[in-house]
């Protein structure tokens, strides 16, 4: 995955997607949005899905440097953390914002951008 980091994590779902939570509040991040991606497609679509969460996570002192430097920024914020079962497996994965907001062109985003993917990965391998 290149715009991604991802990891596999012992235990249920439900507490990998706690443990997530605790692992990003302890690199600075908050969690903003919460998607049940399988509640949501089975109401909306009537379809089955495996367990998927999304967490949309905001470091605000981050975000609040990003804003200043580009004020469009929040049409890339938040970063978005997915927990999802496959195959009997849990998963972990967060965005890579190096990645996402390369396409951005400001070097004090690029800056940040490195910043933050360090915080997300601590997390990501803290779980």
């Amino acid at each position: 995955m290149h715009y991604g980091y991802k990891r596999e994590v012992s235990g249920a779902f439900p507490e990998a997607v706690e443990r997530t939570k605790l692992s990003l509040a302890k690199e600075g991040f908050g969690i903003l949005t919460e998607i049940d991606v399988q509640a949501t497609l089975k109401k909306k679509l009537d379809v089955e899905f495996g367990r998927y969460v999304i967490l949309g996570a905001c470091n605000p002192p981050f975000a609040y440097q990003a804003l200043q430097s580009e004020r469009d920024i929040g049409l890339l914020l938040p970063c978005n953390i997915v927990v999802y079962e496959d195959e009997g497996k849990v998963y972990a994965a967060a965005i890579l914002p190096t990645v996402a907001l390369a396409a951005v062109g400001n070097t004090a985003v690029a800056d940040i951008a490195k910043q933050v993917e360090a915080k997300l990965k601590t997390a990501i391998d803290s779980i």
